[in-house]
């Protein structure tokens, strides 16, 4: 079946988007749908091993999200980087737009200048920074990147990381980890269940939205990941693999395209996994509630099936969860 944009969307009232997490993390709302029994159970997520398998193992993306959003002028301007090359020299996206074309040296402030080297077909600037990134003049400036359906405030700044939050180098969290609290992760190691950390660097590939009407047509952003060869062994060991968030289920998928096994590794993915997609490596998956139109809601579409993915959605609808990045949970099974 070929699938038009159209067909992800869904209309969502504005007070079901989440503002603020769940406090503590793992009172937020836990969908489970079964696929086996086509059945859908409301819990709350500190519950989550009432329903994970005892033979699984959880697969954690421990990225740390980068304080990569520079607003000026109280807000009025905005760097958004995407990717450093060096010190000075930064692929970023700009608001507002008109004041950064090619060429021109905007000054952002007394002391910060950007130089617009380029200009690329989606509207990416290369900048050259000065001073140099390493300065201390720009830490008044560096915010966390909450998305753009968030209120911006520094003071929820560390409630959007995981608390096994390591390897610095995202651009957006892996929200579907920030539920877990280190004594959840505990009682779920007591049970026996084992935990193997990957690292994906969140960046565009995750969150940029699809364009094109026909999605086979949608081309990714590559996204940085890496498998340690003891995370290796412990997946090629494992009976049965939960993925907490699309960005563990990413890694999953691109490592075993590459191999017919787990092996250590660090490269580059630009998968894009939509309605037809056939798993290799993902048995479960623990995510969010996902944008309209968005990769991540066809990455759920695949793997619950499409009718099920509208049908899922349509009851935290009705039984009003909440929703995106700071929302409620849900486990796939």
């Amino acid at each position: 079946m070929s699938f038009t944009l159209s067909d992800f969307d869904y209309e969502l009232p504005d007070e079901f988007i989440a503002q603020k997490p769940a406090d503590p993390r793992d009172h937020s709302r836990l969908l489970v749908y079964d696929r086996e029994s086509d059945t859908i159970t409301d819990d709350r997520f500190y519950n989550i091993l009432d329903y994970l398998p005892r033979e699984t193992t959880l697969v954690v993306n421990n990225s740390k999200v980068e304080k990569c959003r520079l607003l000026f002028d109280d807000g009025s301007k905005e760097i958004f980087i995407l990717d450093t090359a060096n010190n000075t020299t930064v692929q970023a996206m700009v608001r507002p737009g008109k004041k950064f074309k090619k060429g021109r040296t905007v000054e952002l402030t007394d002391t910060i200048t950007a130089e617009v080297l380029n200009i690329d077909d989606e509207g990416l600037r290369t900048l050259k920074m000065d001073p140099s990134l390493d300065h201390q003049v720009y830490d008044q400036y560096k915010h966390t990147p909450f998305p753009p359906y968030i209120e911006q405030n520094e003071s929820l700044s560390e409630k959007y990381q995981t608390v096994y939050a390591d390897d610095l180098g995202s651009k957006a969290a892996p929200t579907a980890g920030l539920h877990f609290t280190d004594e959840l992760l505990a009682q779920i190691e007591e049970e026996g269940i084992e935990q193997a950390e990957v690292t994906l660097h969140v960046g565009l590939g995750t969150f940029a939205p699809v364009k094109a009407d026909s999605i086979e047509e949608h081309t990714m952003h590559s996204e940085w990941f890496k498998i340690t060869e003891d995370t290796a062994k412990k997946l090629n060991n494992a009976e049965h693999l939960t993925a907490v968030g699309t960005t563990s289920v990413r890694v999953l998928e691109s490592a075993l395209r590459e191999h017919e096994e787990f092996t250590s590794t660090k490269m580059d993915t630009d998968i894009f996994i939509r309605p037809g997609f056939e798993f290799k490596g993902t048995d479960a998956l623990i995510t969010n509630f996902h944008l309209p139109k968005s990769t991540l809601l066809m990455l759920v579409a695949a793997f619950t099936g499409y009718e099920e993915m509208k049908k899922i959605y349509q009851h935290a609808i009705d039984e009003k969860y909440r929703f995106y990045s700071f929302g409620d949970a849900m486990l796939i099974l």
